[in-house]
């Protein structure tokens, strides 16, 4: 039996009356979105070179003790909504543009930004400061002169960091004058792209050669090799 064509014109108008609601709720929802998630860099599941520093930022300020490991978990947003609430940001849990430039962060400040000079030079430090420790120590020493470039108490360039007065006394020694070798540009490279087997560190020292009493205070992350990692 065919069907009479008042019944198919109906169904016809079930049928876009029903995908014409499905866009309308969908434009609602895009527009109601806060400014804060219309372009979102980091949230809940995300992860990269942009947590790690979110997660380093926020260890060192005291908002979140958990590891630095690239992943943003339900341990990382909640340190994030606390940042904002302290910060009278919009408390959501997102690193969106406003939370990351209350952080500091930006896209100028991500890995791509690094030259071939400030690789080459953190290759130097590496190489001098670390010659001889295994190749996760020597990666380490890397990432805690890119910790210091992120944090707020330390020149932002890796040059204003290795440079400051007193930080590195390789910079002043026969040491400075050898070339890096690959593992030590090797070593600068995975530090720049990630990587912190430091734990989120701003300091180390070898035990058997520092006598400083206020190194020896500082609370120890992770020891690699000769070396002591701390905050």
């Amino acid at each position: 039996m065919r069907q009479p064509s008042s019944m198919k014109s109906g169904a016809k108008l079930i049928l876009v009356l029903l995908v014409f609601i499905l866009l309308f709720t969908l434009i609602i929802f895009m527009t109601q979105r806060s400014p804060e998630d219309a372009d979102v860099l980091s949230r809940l599941g995300s992860r990269g070179e942009e947590v790690r520093k979110i997660q380093t930022r926020l260890k060192n300020w005291g908002y979140y003790s958990g590891s630095v490991d690239g992943i943003y978990g339900a341990q990382t947003r909640s340190a994030v909504r606390y940042f904002q609430q302290k910060n009278g940001l919009t408390v959501d849990g997102i690193a969106g543009p406003k939370t990351l430039a209350a952080m500091g962060i930006s896209s100028a400040s991500s890995s791509g930004a690094y030259s071939s000079n400030d690789i080459y030079l953190l290759a130097k430090v590496i190489a001098a400061e670390s010659r001889g420790e295994p190749y996760t120590g020597q990666v380490a020493v890397g990432a805690v002169i890119l910790n210091r470039v992120e944090h707020p108490s330390f020149p932002d360039t890796i040059s204003g960091v290795v440079y400051q007065k007193g930080a590195f006394t390789c910079v002043t020694d026969s040491n400075w004058n050898v070339s890096p070798n690959d593992t030590a540009q090797k070593a600068a490279r995975d530090a720049i792209n990630g990587w912190d087997p430091s734990g989120g560190a701003i300091y180390y020292y070898n035990p058997a050669k520092t006598t400083s009493s206020w190194m020896f205070s500082r609370p120890v992350i992770v020891t690699i090799g000769n070396h002591r990692f701390c905050k």
